[in-house]
């Protein structure tokens, strides 16, 4: 597949996005070492741009970004791509309206996906963000497009934009990868905060009410219009 020029420049852009954006990643904490990735679709097109695999953040330019088709082929750059590309393919493959991806290991986050245990709607910020509870995903291999399954399966029949893979770490998606990458970041403040809630005793749950008002203000409301 050979990209054509009338789309070059979209993915010029893309490729700046995407790099600048895993400096977000570092500054919250949610990554270590090559860990974790971010990904864009590139729009109307049937591509994505993605991480390389392996590469430090501190060596990640807009011209190693790679970008691949929507079954994980490379279409364009020198770097193999991150380990995830199958998997994220799939997502925005069986997802139209995700634009952007994003996955990490944060700490918080990932001790309740060890668990397999969703972490439940008991603050605002987590009926704000995610609707709900941030669901457990089932347990899948590397590699391929199984983790992108269970992915899609868990989100699906969700309001959350961030899902728990069990025993591996979080994955959020987004109408654009800078709004994945948000979601990334809320998804490990809410966990963290859940967390300490609990060593302190058991957190009240949000009624389902509440839980639905705060999520319909956060998502159409709040902030700039």
């Amino acid at each position: 597949m050979t990209v054509v020029d009338d789309v070059r420049s979209t993915i010029q852009g893309l490729r700046r996005e995407v790099c600048a954006l895993h400096e977000q990643l570092t500054r919250y904490r949610l990554v270590v070492w090559t860990a974790g990735n971010v990904s864009a679709r590139v729009p109307g097109q049937d591509l994505l741009v993605i991480k390389p695999s392996g590469v430090s953040y501190d060596d990640l330019t807009p011209e190693n970004m790679v970008v691949c088709d929507l079954e994980g082929r490379v279409v364009e750059g020198e770097h193999a791509p991150s380990s995830d590309t199958e998997a994220q393919a799939y997502v925005y493959r069986e997802m139209p309206h995700v634009g952007g991806v994003v996955h990490t290991h944060s700490t918080y986050a990932t001790a309740w996906a060890a668990r397999g245990e969703a972490v439940p709607c008991v603050l605002t910020m987590g009926a704000d963000e995610f609707g709900g509870e941030i669901p457990v995903g089932p347990f899948a291999v590397i590699g391929d497009d199984s983790i992108g399954r269970g992915i899609v399966e868990t989100l699906r029949g969700s309001r959350s934009p961030a899902v728990l893979m069990r025993n591996h770490g979080v994955f959020a998606i987004g109408k654009d990868a800078r709004s994945a990458v948000k979601a990334a970041v809320m998804c490990e403040d809410v966990a963290r905060t859940v967390h300490i809630s609990r060593q302190l005793g058991d957190p009240v749950p949000l009624a389902p009410a509440q839980v639905d008002a705060l999520f319909d203000r956060y998502q159409n409301v709040y902030g700039q219009r």
